[in-house]
């Protein structure tokens, strides 16, 4: 956003430089050529735009370029288009200046300076690439270099390190450093992040990261000059559910990722974009690839949902990706579960259909379900006389009519703005602990929260106003935090699953509505109303009404149950006389219970459309084939359909998403949010009159590390609940 603000401001200099130069030329003409020549007639020309007050002019290199008078001289610099060195610079963080690689020369000053943090002031003449700065930066290269070991062939690092190539521009061929190097020993910090303190630079982007971003300052400095060492103080697990992303900002090797050393190089990856969906949040990620593995997963810039953060579920659950895998067709017999071919498991799933009929037929989505898949299986389910299709998540008698009950309607991004924040039964630090940053950002630019719930660590500080749903009428009765509600200028109340997966929901939705509806929080210009959900395939199961029917609701139990990945299904759900079909990508719960096992695909292997809570669709891609003779799950359906005799009118990604976008027209529009109309007032009236119990206000998820079949399966996940466990006796 920096270099596009620039950017504008140098465009909008070009033509008056362009004026001026073609009054020079004329200015220049001969008086022979001008008397020959008749005068055009003079217009009165238009008058110069007003000085904008909060923008100044400086020169970079000889170059006029226009900022804003808050910018540093490396910001101006990055405006005009001039690449910096730097290391311990990092926009999201706070200025440090202590590696020095950011020297210029700034006229007038009598030596050169750090540009990340000086000031840039009006008429500043900058110069990048004098024999000054040059020798001034290959100086700081040289003492950087000084305690730094020589093992750049061996390093995890290596092809992706700011030193390597810095020190290829500014470092010598030669060393005057003849004294032994200094020795400093690793710390044990998890089973996420592996250290080589040899080899840190000081930059303290990670103990930045840690105090400012992630909010548990573990990570710090002691020493000091050449004895310095970067550590968490006494030996200790770095317990943030966002540690992983120290290794992108150590400009060096000496944090890197621990269950990816010594696997690969990265010139030997394939890099995919794609999407997260190991919560609703939906993270812009990379899926670097090799061959057929997935061999890590590194987030991906995204201003709008995740900045450039992702949670370390997202970043190592990878490793699940390739364990318990189903890769054919599974028929139960006598023996148990024995492979077959695909006609032979397609027509083991139309017998199993047998006397089941109407809403005897039931369908179950999973967590990681995309849109395709549920709306091929709603359309198959439908014509077949069923309306019983849930999702595992629970709250199936939800009312889904009215969208901007269930997303968030201030988008991510919005949380930005906000002055006063309420979380009702929410713990964003396990359900999207990226947001979690977000919220914990806000705050500190000054708004307040206040939390009715579990009292938890956030990372942040909060009011708590309650535990139970009888906080919430008392806070209405005003006063106090409901003031401060009222009162703010753009006001979020958020709603997590902790309200939603509740017996008496629809209750506790309606005194929290009412409170809504008091304080304002709901505008002409905000929707200040926000539903936090905890799994990727919810909001797009409400979108498509895959929910079930009047009729299904009051129908017996199935017969027939079709298992779309979901694992975590009440067994309530399904009965223990019922034909069980499970289709799915890893051999967890539902592939236990199953008569008929149809292997699917996993995230990284097909192109699905997911829509996060705040109501973005996004796409996941193709990264790695898909796995022996499992198929995408949406053409599994497809084909499914035409054993049955009930053959989809569909049968390519157009055609389905065409479909989607019939039934939803948001589905048409990737990487956008499209606003919902706030229907508060009819909202209400759909709530039964009940009261609501006086059951603590709790989110539902009690182990961040494990809340589907990839992380249940990624050995990595397990070593962290394992860490936190220890750590937790410890304390």
């Amino acid at each position: 956003m920096l270099v596009k603000k620039g950017q504008e401001a140098l465009a909008w200099s070009l033509p008056q430089a362009l004026r001026h130069v073609s009054a020079t030329t004329s200015a220049s003409n001969s008086p022979a050529a001008a008397a020959t020549v008749p005068a055009a007639p003079t217009t009165p020309s238009a008058p110069p735009p007003p000085p904008n007050p909060s923008m100044m002019e400086v020169f970079v290199n000889g170059q006029p370029v226009t900022v804003p008078k808050n910018f540093s001289v490396l910001q101006a610099c990055d405006a005009a288009g001039v690449d910096i060195p730097r290391f311990c610079y990092h926009q999201r963080l706070s200025i440090a200046g202590n590696c020095r690689m950011c020297l210029v020369e700034v006229e007038k000053s009598p030596k050169p300076v750090a540009s990340c943090a000086m000031p840039a002031g009006p008429g500043m003449k900058i110069k990048t690439d004098t024999p000054i700065v040059k020798k001034a930066r290959e100086g700081v290269m040289e003492f950087l270099l000084i305690n730094h070991p020589l093992d750049c062939p061996i390093c995890d690092q290596g092809g992706e390190c700011d030193l390597q190539d810095q020190a290829m521009i500014f470092g010598s061929d030669r060393s005057r450093f003849v004294e032994s190097k200094r020795a400093v020993d690793d710390k044990n910090i998890g089973p996420l992040v592996k250290t080589v303190m040899n080899r840190c630079i000081h930059c303290t982007r990670c103990v930045r990261f840690s105090s400012e971003v992630a909010g548990t300052a573990e990570m710090g400095v002691t020493g000091r000059g050449r004895d310095s060492e970067i550590g968490t103080y006494v030996e200790k697990l770095f317990t943030s559910e966002l540690s992983g992303n120290v290794v992108d900002l150590c400009p060096v090797g000496a944090l890197t990722s621990k269950p990816y050393a010594f696997t690969a190089r990265s010139w030997e990856l394939k890099s995919t974009d794609s999407v997260d969906v190991s919560d609703a949040l939906g993270a812009s990620i990379k899926v670097d690839s090799r061959g057929t593995e997935v061999m890590r997963i590194l987030p991906r810039l995204n201003e709008k949902v995740n900045e450039e953060w992702i949670s370390d579920k997202a970043r190592y659950q990878y490793d699940g990706l390739k364990r318990q895998r189903l890769n054919i067709p599974l028929v139960k017999g006598p023996h148990g579960l024995s492979p077959v071919t695909w006609p032979e498991a397609l027509a083991a799933v139309k017998a199993g259909l047998g006397a089941a009929k109407g809403n005897e037929i039931k369908a179950i989505a999973g967590k990681l379900t995309d849109a395709e898949t549920m709306m091929a299986t709603k359309d198959l389910l439908n014509s077949m006389g069923s309306g019983n299709t849930v999702h595992e998540d629970g709250f199936n008698d939800f009312n889904a009519d009215i969208r901007s009950g269930y997303i968030a309607n201030s988008t991510v991004a919005g949380v930005d703005e906000a002055d006063v924040i309420l979380l009702i039964g929410s713990n964003p630090r396990w359900e999207s602990p990226v947001f979690n940053a977000r919220i914990r950002k806000t705050w500190l630019e000054g708004a307040e929260v206040g939390v009715l719930g579990a009292s938890v660590d956030l990372t942040y500080s909060y009011q708590h106003l309650g535990s139970d749903p009888a906080a919430i009428g008392k806070l209405v009765e005003g006063g106090g935090f409901f003031d401060k509600l009222k009162a703010a200028k753009k006001p979020v109340v958020f709603v997590g699953p902790g309200v939603l997966k509740r017996p008496d929901r629809d209750a506790v939705l309606k005194s929290i509505h009412s409170l809504v509806e008091k304080a304002g929080v709901v505008r002409l210009d905000w929707n200040g109303f926000n539903v936090i959900h905890e799994s990727a395939s919810r909001v797009a199961a409400l979108d498509l009404g895959f929910q079930p029917s009047v009729a299904a609701r009051s129908a017996g139990p199935a017969k027939f149950v079709y298992l779309l990945g979901a694992d975590d299904w009440a067994d309530s759900e399904v009965p223990a006389s019922a034909f069980v079909v499970y289709q799915g990508h890893h051999g967890d719960k539902g592939a236990s219970r199953a008569d008929v096992v149809l292997p699917g695909a996993a995230y990284t292997e097909k192109s699905g459309l997911y829509v996060n809570f705040e109501g973005r669709v996004q796409q996941t891609r193709m990264a790695v084939p898909l796995v022996g003779d499992a198929r995408e799950d949406w053409k599994i359906i497809r084909a499914l359909s035409e054993v049955v005799g009930k053959t989809l009118p569909y049968d390519s990604v157009k055609g389905i998403r065409s479909r989607l976008a019939s039934v939803a027209p948001h589905f048409s529009i990737i990487n956008d949010v499209q606003g919902a109309v706030w229907m508060n007032g009819e909202y209400m009236k759909a709530f039964a009159a009940q009261q609501p119990s006086a059951v603590p206000l709790v989110s539902p998820i009690n182990n961040f590390f494990m809340t589907d079949a990839i992380s249940r399966a990624s050995q990595t996940m397990a070593k962290c609940v394992m860490a936190r466990q220890q750590q937790d006796s410890v304390k």
